[in-house]
């Protein structure tokens, strides 16, 4: 079984949601790059998540949102948008939070559950968790999953250690 396959399998999906997605970013041209879980996974030992957390370009995205809407559901957020269909149970998160913006030029192409995506830095990856665990509206159970990810991200990249605050070290046991 293909990673492609385990995913769709895991998700229950009748269709492949996540490459009909990704075929419309690429048909439409339009940039962008993976951040969140599977972005971590790209760099770290991976792990199971139904989650696709991506950010596009800002003036792209309008555009984007009305060739979806008649086939897609789409719930607007604070800073996000998610997309889902009844055909699968995978989650597509479009971060609109401006700050992710610049994650998208510097992004490298890597396999992602076999598919081979632009996905951002380490370091921007990392930036993009520390947000988020620092995010006291988010759900503590989704900030503990950050910090995780930034402690396999560290595990991965010993180097980038120096870039997490202090405040965030001491919740993890870190030498």
């Amino acid at each position: 079984m293909t990673s492609k396959e385990f995913l769709n399998k895991l998700a229950k999906s009748k269709k492949d949601l996540l490459q009909e997605f990704i075929n419309i970013l690429k048909k439409r041209k339009i940039k962008f790059c993976v951040i969140g879980g599977l972005a971590v996974n790209a760099y770290a030992e991976p792990v199971v998540s139904l989650d696709f957390d991506a950010v596009i370009i800002v003036d792209q995205l309008e555009d984007l949102l009305i060739e979806l809407r008649p086939k897609y559901k789409i719930k607007k957020f604070p800073n996000s948008i998610n997309i889902g269909s009844p055909s699968s149970n995978v989650r597509i998160q479009l971060q609109t939070d401006p700050r992710y913006q610049e994650f998208i030029k510097y992004a490298v192409q890597k396999n992602v559950l076999g598919y081979k995506l632009p996905v951002a830095v380490i370091e921007d990856v990392l930036q993009g968790k520390i947000w988020a665990a620092l995010d006291e509206q988010r759900r503590p159970s989704k900030r503990q999953k950050d910090l995780a990810d930034i402690l396999r991200l560290m595990e991965a990249k010993k180097s980038i250690a120096k870039l997490v605050p202090a405040s965030l070290k001491k919740k993890f046991l870190w030498k």
